[in-house]
């Protein structure tokens, strides 16, 4: 059987280190300074740590910087997507409305003749009672939703909306005038849903006066 090796009188015996962590020094009673507090190993005597709050804030900067980078740019983008969202319900916005009106103006042009009756009645006095209230309310209906009739006796001529289908000279007139209306024209809001037929007058000189005879 193998003895217990002891060890030599002169051997040296491994030291054992008993941190004492108590934050109270029990022979003095007074508070110990925080491990941290302790000077730094490795530093020659009378050498001043290194402090890295320069370096700390060189890196809050740099992390700040970028983040208002990235900031910047979201909120470009987001100016960008608002603004061409706007821009896309203002054309939706127009085109419902111009369907709307088309739709409108096609419906009112089937109506004309009807108006073309109405009118002709009315010049030869047979627009009266319940037949006249009917169709003063059709006349103000389509008014209201944006049927003008245009073309009087006596306006300028304009060939964007006036058609010619007479034509006579006379000195009354300074240049090419409205004097007869064959069939009222129509617009609704800006579109010309149909021109006017008239008659036109241009200006003739008048003749000079023949000199008298001398005796």
């Amino acid at each position: 059987m193998t003895e217990p090796r002891h060890a030599a009188p002169d051997e040296e015996q491994p030291q054992v280190v008993v941190n004492d962590r108590r934050r109270i020094d029990p022979e003095t009673g007074e508070v110990r300074p925080p491990a941290h507090a302790a000077p730094e190993e490795g530093l020659a005597e009378g050498t001043a740590p290194v402090s890295e709050e320069p370096l700390v804030a060189e890196v809050v900067d740099e992390v700040a910087a970028e983040l208002k980078t990235q900031l910047d740019e979201r909120t470009a983008d987001l100016q960008r997507l608002t603004a061409e969202y706007a821009n896309y319900r203002k054309r939706v916005e127009r085109d419902r409305e111009a369907v709307i009106n088309n739709a409108k103006a096609s419906v009112a042009g089937e109506l004309l003749s009807v108006l073309d009756d109405v009118e002709r009645a009315a010049a030869h006095g047979d627009l009266t009672g319940a037949f006249k209230a009917v169709a003063d309310k059709l006349v103000s209906t389509l008014a209201k939703t944006g049927l003008q009739p245009f073309a009087h006796e006596g306006e300028a001529f304009d060939p964007s909306v006036h058609e010619a289908v007479q034509h006579s000279t006379s000195p009354d007139v300074d240049g090419p005038t409205v004097t007869a209306v064959l069939r009222r024209g129509y617009t609704f809001g800006d579109k010309l849903v149909r021109p006017a037929l008239v008659a036109v007058t241009d200006h003739e000189p008048a003749p000079s006066a023949a000199p008298a005879e001398e005796n």
